[in-house]
């Protein structure tokens, strides 16, 4: 097998800054290649005011936003290069309506500055510069020379496309990238809120990782009789496999289809999950086939694979499904009544308890403790959906989340702990609240958490 290029070690982008992970070869956030980046000077550099960074060795250090995501500095423009206004408000040489001019100081035969395409140095001069877009067709108002357009007003709607939310000209490519200054537009997924009724759920990138991951899908229903169902489904996608953010998303959406289509027919809603888990199985098999996955995984790579955890509440039942150390959490409204955890984690820590060979606090302090034993995925072993099914009997709220919460509270009194009271009135509060926790202690992973209050049972229903 071929080793992978060296890396240097550095834990900001050169580029754009944005925090690296070990053995990125890759920026998540601009595609700087890292591969070619020698390590820092131990000190720090100082910033030339052309916008490069000169390094003992000659080498020039792109400046922080300005590289084009290739490994190349962005051009260097003076000043007068840039269209403006005079003290008294009258335009400068360059600018529509102005007749040309070249600076005084331009030497004899030095080439015309673009007309089009303008490029800052410092996005501090976004304000004082108004940037050109690449292409007048993609805004109404063109100038007669053709040679692009001033920024349209924030907040107003581009006519073809996204604009970019640096310069507010360019459009934005399919990749989220802006075709004009080239900087990544902030991603959907970074962050995620819904709310379905009595159910939501939050979802959040994290302060690490480079793209969130995890995915969820929440909704509610109506069984036969008329009673109400409310459904989560949360997803957490394995770093190691190939398109994990693909996996999670699929995994969710058909699981949490599957179970809002079963309920109203009157299954069970235990076989409900079981059924939903099988689907998502499928459904996330299915992309070790697209081409997508073909062209993007070596030989050597897994397919893309996911855990899943899911809830339902119905009138005086709670049903949880579950593949991978995602967990599901009971927390009463009563907080003086003990809280508990409903699942039971497919790892290695989890493993070694269960065999007796380690206690729990010893199992979870080693380092292969969260190394999953159970997924979804083409290469997963023999899939064992997990499922059961309870009869709280008081009323409480149900914590469906990923590890990226609950390794910052990892016991059922922990958690509790960490539910606002009120969560069960103000779900979305509360999950973003729980968010918040994940983030306040470190949020080293993607942070994702469904929260379903439980209603008071029917008079006579007991413990199950």
């Amino acid at each position: 097998m071929s080793q992978m290029p060296q890396q240097a070690a550095v834990s900001k982008c050169p580029s754009c800054e944005e925090p690296l992970e070990p053995g990125d070869r890759f920026c998540g956030a601009c595609g700087y290649d890292l591969s070619v980046v020698p390590a820092r000077p131990e000190d720090s550099p100082t910033l030339a005011v052309g916008g490069a960074v000169h390094a003992p060795d000659g080498l020039d250090w792109p400046v922080a936003r300005d590289s084009d995501g290739h490994g190349r500095p962005a051009p260097v423009h003076a000043a007068a290069e840039l269209p403006g206004t005079d003290s008294g408000g009258s335009p400068l040489p360059g600018l529509p309506g102005s007749p040309p001019a070249a600076p005084p100081s331009a030497p004899a035969g030095a080439p015309e500055a673009p007309a089009s395409g303008v490029r800052l140095d410092r996005p501090d001069e976004l304000d004082e510069y108004p940037l050109q877009a690449p292409d007048p067709r993609l805004t109404a108002e063109g100038d007669a020379a053709g040679r692009g357009t001033v920024p349209r007003p924030a907040g107003e709607p581009a006519p073809a496309g996204k604009v970019c939310v640096a310069c507010r000209a360019g459009r934005v490519d399919d990749d989220g990238y802006c075709e004009n200054c080239g900087h990544a537009q902030p991603r959907e997924r970074d962050h995620m809120e819904q709310e379905s009724g009595p159910v939501a759920a939050v979802s959040d990138r994290g302060l690490r990782h480079h793209r969130n991951e995890d995915a969820f899908s929440v909704g509610c229903t109506a069984l036969p009789d008329g009673a109400p169902a409310t459904v989560a489904i949360v997803c957490d996608g394995v770093s190691s496999a190939t398109r994990p953010d693909d996996a999670s998303l699929a995994a969710s959406r058909v699981a949490g289809e599957s179970l809002l289509a079963a309920l109203p027919r009157g299954t069970h809603p235990q076989q409900a999950m079981h059924d939903a888990i099988l689907a998502a199985s499928h459904a996330v098999n299915a992309l070790a086939d697209e081409p997508a996955t073909a062209r993007e995984q070596a030989p050597h790579q897994n397919a893309p694979a996911c855990t899943l955890v899911g809830a339902v509440v119905t009138a005086g039942l709670l049903v949880v499904g579950w593949v991978g150390d995602s967990r599901v959490y009971w927390v009463p409204a009563d907080r003086a009544t003990p809280p508990a955890r409903l699942t039971e984690d497919d790892s290695w820590a989890a493993q070694m308890v269960a065999a007796g060979l380690m206690s729990e606090a010893e199992a979870y302090a080693d380092e292969r403790a969260h190394a999953i034993t159970g997924w979804l995925g083409a290469d997963a072993y023999e899939l064992e959906p997990h499922t059961a099914s309870f009869k709280p009997d008081r009323p409480g709220v149900v914590v469906v989340c990923t590890d990226g919460l609950w390794n910052y509270a990892e016991s059922a009194q922990e958690m509790a702990e960490a539910v606002p009271l009120d969560a069960a009135v103000r779900p979305l509060h509360g999950a973003r609240v729980l968010v918040g926790h994940a983030l306040d202690g470190g949020g080293h992973d993607n942070v994702t958490v469904a929260l379903l209050p439980f209603p008071a049972p029917p008079q006579g229903a007991g413990s199950a």
